[in-house]
């Protein structure tokens, strides 16, 4: 699942190639990505005649923001946007075109089939799901160590799961949770509400350092993310420790192990950190 590198870098993209572009008439062909409203011809005659004016993120979620609209779309596993001139052939998967009166068209298409759009009112998005419980921004101005620490005293759970969990802190994915835990020599096992003041600031450092070199980089291309233009991320060959078990850990030497914590992979290096 793209995490929240690789939307900012989808956002970047989508700012450069339909900004400004009106939307003559949309197509959708699965309905189920449609959350709200939940009639597919509302949906369609609401966003016609309308101008992207920019495309925003909330953690993992894009919003389009439109003249009097905004868009809130969640990529989910294989979700990807591209732009075409309209008379090229549409891939297979393709399942909802934004044709716009330029000619060109904005085209989202998911493999998957776990994608979602919502339509709101400007303000309401913010009200109502799926963003109204969305926690922090770790690039925002107001994320610093002592939010993250009062944030993670209120959590009992093991280090890991909180910081995947969206009401807490968000964008974070497995990839760069596994990362910043082992810029931060904090073992995934770790109690959250147990982490020192150095310990909390050494990981708020290392969230900031991962997540801004993987945005730089255009994020990581594990499986299948490409940005808006078909461009692949390149954040995947300066990964420490995701994807490298077995391998030596590039501090130490030690072998990087793989295990599973709350459910999902883990890669740690258990020299750089310790289990507690």
């Amino acid at each position: 699942m793209p995490e929240l590198p690789e939307v900012e870098t989808v956002k970047r993209t989508l700012n450069a190639l339909v900004a400004n572009k009106t939307i003559k008439q949309v197509t959708v062909t699965l309905p189920r990505i449609i959350q709200r409203p939940l009639e597919i011809e509302a949906f369609c005659a609401a966003l016609s005649g309308h101008t992207i004016q920019e495309v925003g993120r909330r953690g993992k979620f894009l919003l389009i923001h439109l003249d009097g609209l905004v868009l809130v779309s969640h990529l989910r596993m294989e979700g990807r946007y591209g732009v075409y001139a309209s008379d090229e052939p549409v891939e297979k998967h393709t399942h909802v075109i934004f044709h716009f009166e330029d000619g060109t068209e904005l085209r989202y298409k998911d493999v998957r089939q776990f994608g979602t759009m919502h339509l709101f009112k400007p303000g309401d998005e913010m009200k109502l799901p799926p963003l109204h419980k969305l926690g922090i921004e770790p690039l925002g101005s107001q994320f610093n160590a002592n939010v993250l620490g009062e944030a993670l005293r209120r959590r009992r759970s093991f280090i890991k799961p909180v910081l995947l969990n969206q009401h807490v802190v968000v964008g974070l994915g497995n990839i760069y949770v596994d990362e910043a835990l082992f810029r931060a020599n904090i073992h995934p096992l770790t109690a959250a509400d147990s982490l020192t003041d150095e310990q909390v600031q050494r990981l708020h450092d290392a969230i900031l350092v991962t997540l801004r070199d993987a945005v730089e980089a255009g994020g990581s291309s594990i499986k299948s993310y490409v940005n808006g233009q078909g461009e692949m991320g390149m954040f995947q060959h300066q990964l420490q420790v995701y994807g490298r078990e077995g391998e030596p850990c590039v501090t130490c030497g030690h072998i990087i192990e793989k295990s599973v914590v709350g459910g999902r992979g883990t890669h740690t290096c258990s020299r750089c950190q310790p289990r507690p």
